[in-house]
Formats: C-alpha cells, structure tokens, sequence
C-alpha cells in the first residue's frame, strides 16, 4: 500500500516532542517572578505590540494622529496611555495650554466673545471689577420705610384718640360709639399696615436684593473663565461618548428667561475637549459614528478651529453663538474594531483614515505573535506587571487593616470573604509565579492561537492571573504553582466559556448514550468550538454527527437544521468527493440520497471543519461498517486532502476529559504544531497506528488515562484510525455496495415494469 508520509514527516512528529525541553530552555533565566525588573520605560510595559510600539515614538515626535485597530483586549488603551506619558515627558511644557479661555458679552444677548488671556492676569481683572462691584453695591443706601413707618403711626395714634374720646362721649350721647366702632376698626388695619412694612423692611435688609438688582447690569458684564490651564494640567482628555456637547461645548439651558433675569450668554457658556486638551483619546470611533459627528470632527481636524453654536434646534441656546473662533489644534489618538474600520474605510471615500494617514499612522494591533524568546521573555514581564499590580490592590484595600489590626486582622476578615476558616499562619501577600506557572500561562496564550503563536488578547488573562493568585494565597503556597492556574482556568471563564461548560457537561451524556445504543455504524464524534465575541477565546466541545445513505431517488443531500451556509458548502464537496470516488474505482452509478443531522445542535453549525467527520460517516453508513466513538475527528477535507482549520488546540482540550471516555483525536496534519502546547507539564510519547504518526498524551500522573492524537494527511488515514480500514478495503467495499444497489434498482425496475403491464391474458387451449 502506498504510504503518503514521507521519512521527514515522522522526523518533525519526533520533533514536536522537543517542545517542552526548548520552552524550558527559554525560560531558563529565572527560576520565579521574583527576579524579573519591570522596564522603567512605560512603552516597553505594553508587551507583544513592538510596531505599536515604534509607530507611538514616531508619531509622537511630530505630533502625529494615531488610530489603533485590533480585537478588544488587545492594549489599545494602554498604550494611548503612555502615547500620553510619552508627549507629556518630551513635548508637554510646550504644548500644554498656557492661556486661559475667557467669555465676554456680545453684540447682543445670543453672541458671546471668546479671548484668551494671561490666567493670573484675567483673574486679578476679574476679582477686581467684582470688587468694585461690590464696593459699588455697599455704597447704595440701606432699604427704609421708616417714613412710611412713621406716617402710618401718626394716623394710628389719631385713631386710638378718637376711639377714647367717642367712648366718654358716648355715655352722655350713645350714638357716638359709633365712631368708636369705626375709629378701632381702622387702627386695627393701619397696626396691620405698620407690621407688613416692618417686616419688608426687615426681609430686604438681609438679602440685600434691591442692592444687587441695582448693579445686576454691571454683574453681567463680567468676564467668565471658561478654562483655566492651571487648574487642568491633563494633557489627554479621555472621551467615550464623542459628540458636539462633550467635544465642542456649548450653552447651557437658561431658567431665568424672563421677569429680566436672563442669565448672560457668556455665564452659559462651556466649552469640550477639542478647545481644552491638546490630545484627544476617542475610546471607541463605533459611538461617534454613532453620534453622527464624524463630520464635525473631520472639519475641526482640517481647520484647526471651529465656532461655539447651539446645539438645540429650539428653545433655549438655539440661536447662541460665538462671534470668533476657538483653537483646536488637537491630536486625536482613536481607537476601534475591525467592523468599525470598514465603515471607516467607505464613508466619505476614507475621509477620515485619509486625515490620520496624512500626519500619523494606522496601527493594526497584533492579535497574536510567535513563540521566540522575545515574546515569552516578554510573558514574563507581563505576569510579574500583573503581580505588582494586584500587590497594590491589595495595598490600597488592606493596608490600613493591616496597620491596625495585623495579618490576624485580615485572616479573620478574609475568613468571613471566603467562608472558612484559613490557615493561622495565613498572610495576604502576593505570590510569585514559579517558572512552571508562567509555562502554564504560555500554554494558554499558546491554545487561544495558533501556528506556533501565542495570543495577544490578554485581558481575559488578567483574570486567570489573579485567581490563581487568590488560589495561592487561600492554600498559603509559597509560589503560584501550575495546579493553581488549571483551577484558575476551571473557575474564570467567559460568558461564552459557561454556556460553552453547561453544553459540553450535555454533549458528554449524550455521547455515553449514542454510543451505548447504537452499533456506530454513520455514527462519527466531530469536533466543534464556540468563539467568545469580547476575548475572541475559543472552547470546543464534541458534535456528534449521523450520516445516512439511501440508493434511489434524486442524487441529493440534506442537512435540516439552522446550518451555515459554509457548512451547507462543505456538506456538498462532501458529496461531489464521494460520486468522484465512484467513478474513480469503477462502481456502478447509482442515485443516492444523503443525509446528514448535527445530533442536537441547536444552535446551528456553521464552518467546514466537519466536512471530514461527515465524509467519514457517510462513508461508515454507505459500507455498513462502525466507526470508533473513542475518537473524534476535524478537519476540512478538499478532495481527498484534509486542510487545517481553526481551534484545533481547544477542540481536542475538549475531549481529553476522562469523564467523557473518549481515547483520542484525528487532527489534520498541517495542525501538529497546535497540540505542542498540550505537552507541557505532563507526560507523553510517539506512537503510529500503521502508516499514521501521532503523539501519545497521559492525562494522570504515573503515565495514566493515554490519550492519542494522530495527524492525518487525507480522508484515508482517517478512515485506518477510526474504522480501521485501507484504502483499497473501503474501495472494494464501496464498489460491492454499489454493484448491490444497482442489481436492486434493476429488480425494482422490472418489478415495477411487470406491475404496471397488469396481468398475462390466458393463453388459448
């Protein structure tokens, strides 16, 4: 039989064996995180991202624009950041604003003057009118009514007579109580009057009001400090929500509209970020396309300037304005995802990438880069960034604890956190990673990419890390072991992660009970994963997959269920590889219907890294023989070739679980570098199956639970593994099965003929 491998192809499987003894040589230059030194330079923290890196320096010498690009997690932020720090240390004295901006009134109450202005100076101006104003205001006569005081007692006191007079006058002439009645009455109204001026008195003389409505014309005057540089020393102004308030500025909604109250234009002004900061950082461009103010932006890119308007159609502010313009000579550091960058890339021609091009750069941000010594030096220094920082966490939250109450303190608090009790020896202090931990997190970057690559999205990892150290410090290790980041990883996943973990538990029952009910014959395990949309991050779990073919009928394939269109592809070149494989060994035609159901995959299935386990279980259907359930399979299969796909590192992961019971994988060959990360930390050995090559894993200590991965070049590989066939026995099968089919269409022909023709007229006697 002819064997396709070749004597170089075993070599390299023999090779990958080396990959753990060539990690550990680099990583030899520390034994744990305690001897590595963060860089003092805060450029060369952000690691991974060495073009970022050199294109921040260059822009930043010029003044440049810059638009990072990339998956989240990625450092896009941080390094806006040190694009900060960077500007702040070389050019920051002499682009930080040195004026402060000032509002005057108008030509009329919608116009406000804008100026710019020594602050010192503008604000001894100001206090100076303003205490001339006051002065002013002191000047002004005290609020009296002691004349209308005095007059309204005078009357009172005639009253008062008049009333004491007409009582003597009444006993001699009654009908003068009359006057009496009336005399006291109108005392009683003039008593009335006197207080009600007391007491307006009395409420104008604190508040002062008549004072200043005196001198409101001369409040309104005054300028306003819209911004002071020296109260704002932040070079960068960190934007989320780019729109015209928040990056131009604007007016604000004026309730005393009336009664002459108004409250002047120049008081209701405020201005946003392109007038205040000399660096912009958009956090995110998809909102401002959003926002609808890419426009705006352009323009203020191009003129450098821009005029303070209204931003309401109606009401108050609509028709407010500034007579001149306010500078905006700013440098815009942008961020955003791939699907923004195509909007970007059609609207207005890339009007707006054509700006940043024209003075800056467009930074693609490396979602994943090789495994050279460089880069996992740099892992290192990652994980020791991260040890530091969560050591100041804890700082910042216990330190005043462990001042007053000591380590006991915080055992007793903790105790209560995690709600058991720790060890009394228990100290909440960071650990430091031993070199075998840090080879677990390579292993993880290493399993979350491919080609021999380690991941750059490292923010999920953030959160491993800093399990593993709660881990760590819970069991009071004297350093973050490997153990400790495998439960990290079991513990912090992505939303995707759980439902990925809550399906995977479901497949792992299904497939006992698939298995144990079936005689496996159309019956393959493929290999499927599910893609986090925030991380990126992959998890693979098991597809179990039927396949049925049926002779006669229209030469057909179905595949029910929400099916991609790729997958809907990849299920038709499955059928055009098996009728080429008819007619290439010479067996009769026959029309076939074919079938194929992802076993409870609800969710649909969309990708061609199946097409190899639905050739095989077709193939197993269409011969009548069983195909393995120990073993799953992926791969995208072309002809009789089985191409590379995607996760192939997480889809085997998946499976190596002993509860599932599963005894190996079929990954393609141009796959072999994705599983060297499954050789560290653990045991494992070269193994051939015939002609196939593969690695044999152990999954328990002591050389235990063997798991068997095995690279496979074509579908006939596949088919030694899993059904323990050649490729002329599957040839010889097939050709049986058709000439079998075609004998049975001719039966069902004549059968059908003779039933139609009725029955033979008796013959004559």
């Amino acid at each position: 039989m002819y064997n396709i491998y070749r004597d170089e192809d075993y070599k390299w499987i023999r090779e990958l064996l080396t990959y753990p003894q060539t990690l550990e040589k680099n990583l030899n230059f520390f034994e744990n995180t305690s001897q590595i030194t963060i860089p003092d330079d805060p450029i060369e923290r952000v690691i991974f991202q060495d073009k970022a890196r050199k294109a921040i320096r260059k822009v930043a010498q010029n003044k440049g624009h810059l638009l990072l690009v990339g998956k989240p997690g990625t450092g896009k932020s941080l390094l806006a950041d040190m694009f900060n720090h960077v500007i702040d240390k070389s050019l920051g004295d002499y682009i930080r604003p040195k004026e402060a901006i000032v509002g005057y009134p108008g030509k009329d109450q919608n116009h406000v003057r804008i100026a710019y202005a020594n602050p010192e100076k503008i604000e001894e101006f100001i206090d100076m009118v303003n205490r001339n104003i006051d002065h002013a205001k002191d000047s002004i006569e005290e609020f009296s009514l002691d004349k209308q005081i005095a007059s309204l007692k005078k009357v009172k006191t005639a009253l008062l007579w008049t009333a004491g007079l007409s009582i003597a006058a009444g006993i001699f002439f009654p009908p003068a109580f009359i006057l009496t009645g009336l005399s006291g009455i109108g005392a009683i109204f003039i008593f009335m009057q006197e207080n009600n001026h007391k007491v307006q008195e009395k409420i104008q003389q604190e508040t002062q009001s008549a004072r200043s409505a005196n001198v409101k014309h001369l409040l309104d005057l005054v300028p306003e400090i819209l911004h002071d540089p020296t109260k704002d020393s932040n070079l960068m102004i960190r934007i989320s929500e780019p729109n015209s308030s928040n990056m131009k500025g604007g007016f604000r909604h004026d309730p005393y509209q009336s009664g002459n109250l108004q409250t002047p234009i120049h008081k209701r002004a405020y201005i946003g970020a392109h007038a205040k900061a000399p660096i912009i950082y958009i956090d995110e461009l998809k909102t401002l396309v959003k926002e609808g103010y890419m426009s705006s932006l352009l323009e203020i890119m191009q003129n450098k300037k821009y005029i303070l308007e209204g931003g309401r159609h109606t009401g108050s502010g609509a028709a407010d304005r500034s007579e001149n313009y306010l500078k905006a000579d700013n440098i815009i550091i942008a961020c955003c995802n791939h699907d923004t960058l195509r909007y970007l890339q059609e609207e207005g021609d890339g009007a707006f990438l054509s700006r940043i091009e024209d003075k800056g750069e467009i930074i693609h941000m490396e979602s994943s880069v090789s495994e050279s010594r460089e880069n996992i030096s740099q892992t290192v220094q990652y994980v020791k960034q991260e040890i530091d920082s969560l050591s100041r966490e804890f700082e910042h939250t216990w330190g005043t604890i462990i001042e007053k109450e000591g380590h006991a303190g915080v055992r007793r608090r903790s105790e209560q956190i995690f709600g058991k009790k720790l060890p009394l020896n228990y100290k909440l202090r960071v650990r430091e990673f031993s070199r075998n931990a840090v080879a677990e997190i390579i292993k993880e970057l290493r399993c979350r990419a491919s080609d021999r690559k380690l991941s750059c999205i490292l923010r999920p990892i953030n959160g491993i890390i800093k399990t593993a150290e709660l881990e760590a410090i819970i069991e009071n290790s004297e350093f973050v072991e490997p153990r400790h980041i495998r439960n990290a990883l079991r513990e912090h996943t992505s939303l995707e992660g759980a439902v990925s973990k809550e399906i995977f538990e479901h497949k792992k029952d299904l497939k006992k009970y698939i298995t144990s009910m079936t005689d496996s014959i159309g019956y393959v395990v493929g290999l499927a994963v599910i893609r986090s949309r925030a991380s990126g991050q992959m998890f693979g779990m098991p597809l179990p997959i039927h396949c049925q073919v049926n002779a006669g009928g229209s030469d057909i394939i179905t595949a029910p269920g929400k099916i991609g269109e790729i997958a809907k592809a990849a299920a038709e070149n499955v059928r055009a590889s098996i009728k080429k494989l008819l007619y290439r060994v010479g067996a009769p035609y026959v029309g076939y219907e074919m079938h194929i159901e992802y076993i409870q995959a609800h969710d649909g299935v969309e990708g061609d890294s199946a097409s190899v386990a639905m050739n095989i279980g077709l193939i197993s259907d269409y011969i009548q023989h069983p195909v393995s359930q120990k073993y799953g399979i992926t791969g995208s299969l072309t002809g009789e070739i089985i191409l590379p796909v995607g996760g192939a590192t997480e889809k085997v992961r998946s499976i190596m679980d002993t509860d599932l019971t599963m005894e190996g994988a079929c990954i393609p060959w141009q796959n072999k570098l994705d599983v060297e990360p499954l050789l560290i930390n653990t045991d494992f050995e070269y193994i051939q199956k015939e002609d196939v090559p593969g690695i044999r894993i152990y999954r328990t200590e002591g050389k235990r639970d063997p798991f068997d991965i095995y690279f496979c070049k074509t579908k006939y590989n596949a088919y030694s593994i899993l059904m323990g066939l050649s490729k002329e026995e599957v040839e010889d099968r097939i050709t049986e099965r058709s000439k079998r089919d075609l004998a049975f269409m001719k039966d069902m022909k004549m059968f059908t003929a003779e039933k139609s023709a009725g029955p033979s007229p008796p013959e004559p006697h």
